[in-house]
Protein backbone atom coordinates (compact mmCIF):
# COMPACT_ATOMS: atom_id res chain seq x y z
CA UNK A 1 0.00 0.00 0.00
CA UNK A 2 2.75 2.02 0.64
CA UNK A 3 4.17 1.93 -2.61
CA UNK A 4 0.72 2.67 -4.49
CA UNK A 5 0.49 5.48 -2.46
CA UNK A 6 3.36 6.73 -3.45
CA UNK A 7 2.30 6.57 -7.47
CA UNK A 8 -0.66 8.57 -6.56
CA UNK A 9 -0.29 12.36 -7.55
CA UNK A 10 -0.65 14.35 -4.46
CA UNK A 11 -4.03 15.49 -4.53
CA UNK A 12 -5.25 12.08 -3.49
CA UNK A 13 -5.09 9.38 -1.26
CA UNK A 14 -6.62 5.86 -0.52
CA UNK A 15 -9.33 4.89 1.88
CA UNK A 16 -9.53 0.83 2.73
CA UNK A 17 -12.54 -0.23 3.11
CA UNK A 18 -12.05 -3.92 4.21
CA UNK A 19 -8.76 -6.29 4.64
CA UNK A 20 -8.55 -9.33 6.67
CA UNK A 21 -12.04 -11.19 6.85
CA UNK A 22 -12.48 -14.33 9.30
CA UNK A 23 -14.20 -17.17 8.11
CA UNK A 24 -17.28 -16.63 9.63
CA UNK A 25 -17.48 -12.59 8.67
CA UNK A 26 -16.96 -14.15 5.15
CA UNK A 27 -19.93 -17.03 5.63
CA UNK A 28 -22.16 -13.66 6.91
CA UNK A 29 -21.25 -11.50 3.51
CA UNK A 30 -22.13 -14.22 1.62
CA UNK A 31 -25.70 -15.16 2.92
CA UNK A 32 -26.32 -11.81 3.15
CA UNK A 33 -25.65 -11.20 -0.43
CA UNK A 34 -26.95 -14.38 -2.25
CA UNK A 35 -30.39 -12.87 0.70
CA UNK A 36 -30.33 -9.77 -1.17
CA UNK A 37 -29.85 -11.33 -4.85
CA UNK A 38 -32.76 -13.50 -4.32
CA UNK A 39 -34.89 -11.06 -3.76
CA UNK A 40 -33.83 -9.21 -6.97
CA UNK A 41 -33.85 -12.47 -8.84
CA UNK A 42 -37.26 -14.25 -7.30
CA UNK A 43 -36.76 -16.76 -10.14
CA UNK A 44 -33.44 -18.25 -9.54
CA UNK A 45 -32.51 -21.37 -8.43
CA UNK A 46 -30.40 -22.21 -5.99
CA UNK A 47 -27.25 -22.98 -8.04
CA UNK A 48 -28.41 -19.84 -9.68
CA UNK A 49 -28.08 -17.75 -6.81
CA UNK A 50 -24.93 -18.98 -5.63
CA UNK A 51 -23.00 -18.71 -8.91
CA UNK A 52 -24.67 -14.81 -8.87
CA UNK A 53 -23.31 -14.43 -5.48
CA UNK A 54 -20.10 -15.33 -6.02
CA UNK A 55 -19.74 -13.14 -8.58
CA UNK A 56 -19.42 -10.19 -5.64
CA UNK A 57 -18.48 -12.37 -2.74
CA UNK A 58 -16.26 -15.56 -2.94
CA UNK A 59 -17.45 -18.45 -1.39
CA UNK A 60 -16.65 -19.16 2.33
CA UNK A 61 -13.27 -21.13 1.48
CA UNK A 62 -10.41 -21.92 3.51
CA UNK A 63 -8.99 -22.80 -0.17
CA UNK A 64 -9.54 -19.56 -2.15
CA UNK A 65 -11.32 -16.87 0.06
CA UNK A 66 -8.90 -13.96 -0.96
CA UNK A 67 -10.16 -11.98 2.19
CA UNK A 68 -9.02 -15.13 4.58
CA UNK A 69 -5.81 -14.69 3.92
CA UNK A 70 -5.32 -11.02 4.90
CA UNK A 71 -4.07 -10.85 1.09
CA UNK A 72 -7.36 -9.15 -0.12
CA UNK A 73 -7.97 -5.24 0.35
CA UNK A 74 -11.44 -3.23 -0.89
CA UNK A 75 -9.93 0.17 -1.46
CA UNK A 76 -11.29 3.52 -3.25
CA UNK A 77 -9.57 6.45 -4.26
CA UNK A 78 -9.57 9.16 -2.29
CA UNK A 79 -9.06 12.58 -1.41
CA UNK A 80 -6.29 14.06 0.94
CA UNK A 81 -8.85 14.03 3.38
CA UNK A 82 -9.79 11.14 2.75
CA UNK A 83 -13.12 11.60 1.47
CA UNK A 84 -14.01 8.49 -1.12
CA UNK A 85 -14.60 10.03 -4.56
CA UNK A 86 -16.94 8.79 -7.24
CA UNK A 87 -15.94 5.74 -8.54
CA UNK A 88 -19.48 4.83 -10.40
CA UNK A 89 -21.01 2.87 -7.66
CA UNK A 90 -21.15 2.40 -4.07
CA UNK A 91 -18.56 0.15 -2.79
CA UNK A 92 -20.29 -3.41 -2.42
CA UNK A 93 -22.87 -3.07 -4.68
CA UNK A 94 -23.66 -5.58 -6.57
CA UNK A 95 -24.23 -4.12 -10.10
CA UNK A 96 -22.82 -4.55 -13.57
CA UNK A 97 -21.75 -1.26 -13.24
CA UNK A 98 -19.10 -2.14 -10.54
CA UNK A 99 -17.22 -4.39 -12.89
CA UNK A 100 -13.66 -2.50 -13.41
CA UNK A 101 -13.84 -1.46 -17.02
CA UNK A 102 -17.59 -0.85 -17.63
CA UNK A 103 -16.99 2.94 -17.83
CA UNK A 104 -14.67 2.47 -20.25
CA UNK A 105 -17.14 0.88 -22.63
CA UNK A 106 -19.83 3.42 -21.25
CA UNK A 107 -17.46 6.09 -21.19
CA UNK A 108 -20.18 9.07 -22.05
CA UNK A 109 -22.24 7.88 -18.48
CA UNK A 110 -19.06 8.92 -16.19
CA UNK A 111 -15.83 9.87 -17.91
CA UNK A 112 -15.24 10.94 -14.21
CA UNK A 113 -15.23 7.71 -12.88
CA UNK A 114 -14.03 5.73 -15.27
CA UNK A 115 -10.83 8.40 -14.75
CA UNK A 116 -10.47 7.67 -10.96
CA UNK A 117 -11.18 4.08 -11.93
CA UNK A 118 -8.28 3.84 -14.15
CA UNK A 119 -5.98 5.82 -11.44
CA UNK A 120 -6.57 3.54 -8.40
CA UNK A 121 -6.54 0.27 -11.06
CA UNK A 122 -3.00 1.76 -12.42
CA UNK A 123 -1.31 2.68 -9.28
CA UNK A 124 -2.12 -0.87 -7.09
CA UNK A 125 -1.58 -2.41 -10.32
CA UNK A 126 2.13 -1.02 -10.61
CA UNK A 127 2.27 -2.07 -6.95
CA UNK A 128 2.19 -5.32 -7.69
CA UNK A 129 -1.53 -5.81 -6.94
CA UNK A 130 -4.18 -7.81 -8.95
CA UNK A 131 -7.94 -6.45 -9.73
CA UNK A 132 -10.93 -8.67 -9.45
CA UNK A 133 -12.67 -7.20 -12.56
CA UNK A 134 -16.26 -7.36 -11.57
CA UNK A 135 -15.60 -5.44 -8.55
CA UNK A 136 -13.35 -2.36 -9.18
CA UNK A 137 -12.67 -1.45 -5.37
CA UNK A 138 -11.04 -5.50 -4.75
CA UNK A 139 -7.24 -5.80 -4.98
CA UNK A 140 -5.13 -8.84 -4.37
CA UNK A 141 -1.46 -8.90 -3.39
CA UNK A 142 -0.01 -12.41 -3.17
CA UNK A 143 -2.76 -14.52 -2.43
CA UNK A 144 -4.43 -17.63 -3.97
CA UNK A 145 -6.32 -15.10 -6.09
CA UNK A 146 -3.02 -13.20 -7.19
CA UNK A 147 -1.35 -16.28 -8.08
CA UNK A 148 -3.69 -17.35 -10.51
CA UNK A 149 -4.08 -14.03 -12.61
CA UNK A 150 -0.24 -13.53 -12.27
CA UNK A 151 0.46 -17.47 -13.04
CA UNK A 152 2.61 -17.47 -10.16
CA UNK A 153 3.43 -20.92 -9.00
CA UNK A 154 2.34 -20.43 -5.24
CA UNK A 155 0.71 -18.12 -3.21
CA UNK A 156 2.42 -16.44 -0.61
CA UNK A 157 -0.37 -15.97 1.77
CA UNK A 158 -2.71 -18.98 2.58
CA UNK A 159 -5.86 -18.77 5.10
CA UNK A 160 -5.57 -17.47 8.33
CA UNK A 161 -7.91 -17.66 11.23
CA UNK A 162 -8.11 -15.48 14.34
CA UNK A 163 -9.88 -16.34 17.03
CA UNK A 164 -11.41 -13.02 18.49
CA UNK A 165 -12.05 -12.32 22.42
CA UNK A 166 -13.48 -9.15 23.77
CA UNK A 167 -12.56 -7.17 20.55
CA UNK A 168 -8.96 -8.58 20.42
CA UNK A 169 -6.87 -11.21 18.52
CA UNK A 170 -6.47 -13.84 21.27
CA UNK A 171 -4.74 -16.35 18.52
CA UNK A 172 -3.63 -16.58 14.93
CA UNK A 173 -3.37 -19.86 13.32
CA UNK A 174 -1.76 -19.59 9.52
CA UNK A 175 -3.19 -22.74 7.45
Amino acid sequence: MQQALTLLPQEYSLLLYDGYRPFQVQQYLFTHFSKQLAQQMPQATSQELVQATKKYVALPSEEFAPHLTGGAIDVTLADVHGKALDLGTAFDEMHEKSATRYFEQHLKENPLACQHRRLLYNCLSLAGFTNYAEEWWHYDYHNVAWARRVQAQVAHYGAVHATIQNHNVKELRFL
